[in-house]
């Protein structure tokens, strides 16, 4: 069986439920306005969906802004404070983690935040994306503190509000493969994460098929490269004119109007 084919299967299985699967898309690392940004935009708008874009405040340009400013179906999402490790001893890279005291971190997030709020105004949405998905878990009850409402990382969330306020939602399928190279992680791992994310979404009942998690695609602009835009392209496109997908916007994702 061919990996699209498994992928059109398991969504056949959806349909047969009378269920829609739904999915969003997210892109992390934005900071200029670039052509691989371009790029990303001119794909978005061809197929007419939402895109969640994880800034880097501390780093973000006003050309940046400009750039968003013209294209109104991305919104800008708060990728940490300046994308920093500060893990030490070779550990995991963090940058909202337990090395600092807490206080700090907050208090750039919140710092953060505000600058996200300048630049590009409505188009902000409250929501943190933490760099390399990770955060401490004693820090995620802060978030709201300084009016945060959403949480994005990778893998399948614990629980919808892991803190009253505050609504997570991740994503599950990263065509980069990150250990290898950098370059595309092949089309049929890349699938069968597709189809897997759908496929435990569906047997897991009625919550995670109605108003449950939705499948999100995460993509890295500045890094891909012309394999990985390709796959992206065509999966895109063949989720978006399947008659059982709807991708959502950020906003429906997290429920901020």
């Amino acid at each position: 069986m061919s990996d699209w084919r498994a992928l059109d299967e398991e969504l056949a299985r959806w349909a047969d439920l009378g269920h829609v699967a739904t999915l969003w898309w997210r892109d992390d690392d934005a900071i200029d306005a670039t052509p691989a940004l371009d790029r990303l935009l001119a794909l978005r708008a061809r197929y007419d969906i939402g895109l969640g874009l994880a800034v880097i405040p501390e780093r973000a340009s006003g050309a940046l802004a400009a750039r968003l400013a013209e294209d109104t179906g991305t919104v800008a999402l708060q990728h940490g404070y300046a994308h920093q490790n500060h893990a030490a001893g070779g550990g995991k890279k963090m940058e909202l983690g337990p090395h600092r005291p807490a206080m700090l971190v907050l208090g750039e997030l919140g710092t953060g935040w505000m600058a996200l709020e300048r630049l590009f105004g409505a188009r902000a949405l409250p929501v943190m994306v933490p760099p390399w998905n990770r955060i401490a878990p004693a820090l995620v009850p802060t978030l709201p503190e300084i009016g945060l409402r959403g949480l994005s990382t990778y893998g399948p969330r614990l629980r919808v509000e892991p803190v009253r306020g505050l609504r997570q939602v991740n994503t599950h399928l990263d065509p980069v493969d990150w250990h290898g190279g950098r370059g595309f992680v092949g089309e049929a791992a890349a699938l069968a994460s597709l189809t897997r994310s759908l496929a435990i979404r569906r047997q897991s009942g009625v919550e995670s098929v109605v108003g449950g998690e939705p499948t999100g695609l995460l993509t890295h602009h500045l890094v891909q490269d012309e394999v990985v835009w390709g796959f992206v392209d065509r999966l895109i496109g063949r989720l978006r004119a399947h008659s059982g997908v709807r991708i959502l916007t950020p906003r429906e994702v997290f429920g901020l109007s």
